[in-house]
């Protein structure tokens, strides 16, 4: 906008400003790409948290939800945070306060959460209205004192109605101890929790030698120490991991192996992945039931979930003289018992995202206490310089304590004792005698500690008061040496740092839970299937399952009048199902639970790529059959082809059967054996007969030829093959006809209306 002024009113000018669009939009995407790296999904170095992490830690402390303090409803306390400081949704700020609270996700909880936070096995918290929270010591002294003493920035919020803090004060090193994940625009941060001692441990070895190498400090600081317990398998690999800030853990589960009365066992899993946290408890047991429904493994009786808030509890009963440690390592291979954490030590350092290294976190970890204790030392030194100051002219006050008394009785106003004292001018002021008045003169208190002195109770003048006053002042001048001591002296600063550290470690420090190992990979011998012969069974609604020869002869009946596709399979053969979209979908035997006559089965859908949805089931057969046979398809608009159905031998899950125009539907599929001809029947009541040798043999990825010239919007709706001796019949216009009372011609001609 250009503005031009008059002397009545201003007038506003447009002014077009002419840009590349594409130049536009980069800068935009860059603009929204780092406001969500630096201001929503990546933590800083420096205290671990993201920003929604930090606002809600300071408003709790704002709020003086302590400790040693009752607790406060959750949903005063997102309030705070995003009316004051995080203007974004209530949902992820009540989360973020959730994840905090959970001592199964973080290496050491920040919130001390009441009532229902979630589970370790997915159940999620109650409603913030429901929820209480309060700080945890740890959290209160450790990443949230001084920030009185001006140690770090305070900034406008986001309105410019508050301040908040740019980053906390943490003592202890956050990043490592409770790790991070975030997603952001083109980057993500996963970063694993480690144990609190040895990472105070680590970072006294490198404050004691800055030269220190990733090997050094992963002596003190072994590796990643998860709240779920576990076995981390790829010890050699750790070290590559730390230096380079990127790589894959491999963790797996414990297992304990627990032999019970009559020659039984138990395989206990009483810790498991990291990874494994949530939804991914329930798949593990539903893998295992998978696992057996497959016929993988037909050694397990019986699994229970008998986890509490005691821990993880998860009962495997197996069979009688089966082989456990071969079970043991079917279930690590083909389950989420063995996973993997990718790790990728992206942090906010020096104002930009940037991969850190083990070492690179602790410096700049260093770094920020050393910075934190100069900001906090120097503010206490000023302070007491300024005690200092007051004290001494409070001290010597004392000694001349009758003639300020006569000065004060003197003086006609406040003002004019101030001057006497700071200045020694004596004009106004009534004195006793000369020599008094000689002696003011000579006063020369500073503006402080005149203000000290007339502000002085008479009662500091009992002989105990003047004692704790010197006492006092005593105190003061060594607070003074000391940090002086500190500020100027490097070797104190970091002594003062490793004093910190240790405080926090006596008091805060637990035993490791995961060990850290180098375990081969597990392997296990997979228990050869007994080939047999079993019916496939699918009902209307295409739920789908198999079962014994002998059991459907015993049901046939029932099971006839019930399910619309009965066909017989080997149980280590494939199903292939021709859809309406022109897909073939296989299906695996064995991917089928086996049941009985009562069973539903499962939706097809669940075990193939098929979507209900979208298409619809056409023609359902066995690869073995399909391979020996010859197929003729035909399609809605009348298109039709052969093809031979070695094709579709193929090992994906899914491939295009046929090649279909848009707005186009394959309506039938049909093996040649014996028939000969073929009939279509149209909805506007036109019908054709001509031989199928007049349907070239095409590849499955051809449209084919037209089989009848289609009028208007007419389609194919009934396909009728048939060989010598077969007169099937149908109904067409509210009238039932043979099909060999259909006139036989050739392929591609109108046909005959059918007149009703």
């Amino acid at each position: 906008m250009a503005r031009t002024k008059d002397k009545k009113e201003e007038v506003f000018e447009e002014q077009i400003i002419k840009t590349e669009y594409s130049d536009v939009m980069q800068k935009s995407y860059i603009d929204y790409a780092m406001s969500v790296l630096m201001a929503r999904a990546i933590p800083d170095v420096r205290d671990g948290l993201k920003p929604v992490q930090r606002r809600v830690l300071y408003a709790m402390h704002e709020l003086g939800l302590k400790y040693d303090r009752p607790y406060r409803k959750s949903a005063r306390i997102v309030g705070d945070a995003m009316g004051k400081y995080h203007p974004h949704g209530d949902s992820s700020i009540y989360g973020a306060l959730v994840v905090m609270s959970q001592d199964f996700k973080e290496g050491m909880a920040l919130v001390d959460g009441h009532g229902n936070f979630g589970s370790i096995e997915g159940d999620g918290a109650a409603a913030m209205r429901y929820t209480e929270a309060r700080l945890r010591k740890v959290t209160q002294e450790a990443l949230l004192s001084d920030l009185d003493k001006d140690v770090v920035d305070f900034i406008p919020n986001f309105d410019e109605t508050e301040k908040e803090p740019s980053v906390l004060p943490a003592r202890i090193p956050n990043l490592l101890v409770n790790g991070s994940e975030g997603i952001a625009v083109g980057m993500t941060t996963s970063m694993p929790p480690h144990n609190l001692g040895e990472v105070i441990d680590g970072i006294k070895a490198y404050m004691k030698n800055p030269d220190i190498t990733v090997e050094g400090l992963m002596k003190y600081i072994p590796g990643p120490d998860f709240p779920t317990g576990g076995i981390v398998t790829n010890k050699d690999e750790l070290l590559s991991i730390y230096e380079t800030g990127m790589g894959k853990i491999k963790i797996r589960g414990n297992i304990e192996i627990e032999e019970v009365k009559g020659g039984k066992t138990r395989i206990i899993v009483n810790e498991i992945p990291y990874t494994m946290i949530g939804a991914n408890i329930g798949k593990f047991l539903t893998d295992i039931v998978a696992l057996i429904d497959a016929k993988k493994t037909t050694d397990i009786i019986d699994i229970s979930n008998q986890s509490s808030k005691e821990g993880i509890r998860i009962v495997i009963e197996v069979k009688k003289d089966a082989d456990v440690e071969n079970l043991k390592n079917m279930l690590i291979k083909k389950t989420k018992l063995e996973d993997t954490f990718g790790v990728n030590m992206l942090a906010i350092a020096d104002g930009r995202p940037e991969t850190l290294s083990l070492k690179d976190i602790i410096r700049h970890h260093v770094n920020f206490q050393r910075e934190l204790n100069t900001r906090k030392y120097r503010t206490l030194l000023n302070k007491e310089l300024d005690r200092k100051e007051i004290q001494e002219g409070l001290i010597k006050a004392c000694d001349v304590i009758d003639l300020i008394i006569e000065i004060l009785r003197g003086s006609k106003d406040v003002k004019t004792a101030k001057l006497c004292l700071t200045e020694g001018k004596t004009e106004g002021i009534n004195f006793k005698s000369r020599i008094s008045k000689k002696m003011a003169e000579q006063l020369k208190f500073t503006e402080r500690q005149a203000q000290a002195i007339l502000d002085m109770r008479l009662s500091k003048l009992v002989g105990l008061e003047l004692e704790a006053l010197m006492k006092d002042h005593e105190e003061t001048l060594k607070n003074i040496e000391l940090y002086k001591d500190i500020l100027t002296n490097p070797a104190t600063m970091d002594k003062t740092i490793v004093k910190e550290l240790d405080a926090y470690k006596k008091e805060y420090a637990v035993e490791r839970k995961t060990r850290i190992e180098n375990l081969e990979e597990a392997k296990f011998e997979e228990k050869k299937i007994e080939e047999m012969q079993v019916m496939f069974l699918m009902d209307r609604f295409g739920y789908a399952k198999t079962m014994e020869v002998s059991l459907f002869e015993r049901n046939r009946d029932t099971i006839e009048a019930e399910y619309k596709t009965i066909i017989p399979v080997m149980n280590t053969g494939r199903m292939c199902l021709f859809t309406s979209a022109g897909q073939m979908h296989t299906v695996k035997v064995l991917d089928l639970p086996l049941g009985k006559s009562k069973d539903k089965g499962v939706p097809v859908d669940n075990v193939s790529n098929y979507d209900s949805s979208k298409e619809t089931i056409v023609y359902v057969t066995t690869l073995a059959d399909v391979v020996m046979q010859k197929l003729c398809f035909v399609t809605k608009t009348s298109m039709m082809k052969q093809v031979y159905g070695t094709e579709f031998d193929v090992l994906k899950r899914t491939v295009a059967a046929t090649n279909l125009a848009d707005s186009d539907e394959l309506i039938s599929i049909c093996p040649i054996t014996t028939q000969n001809q073929v009939a279509l029947i149209t909805r506007d009541g036109y019908v054709t007969r001509f031989v199928i040798d007049e349907v070239p043999l095409k590849k499955k990825g051809a449209v084919g030829v037209r089989g009848m010239k289609l009028t208007g919007s007419d389609i194919v709706e009934q396909v009728f093959f048939t060989s010598f001796g077969e007169n099937p019949s149908f109904n067409i216009k509210n009238k039932k006809m043979e099909v060999n009372k259909i006139k036989l011609t050739k392929r591609d001609t109108k046909g005959t209306k059918v007149r009703g």
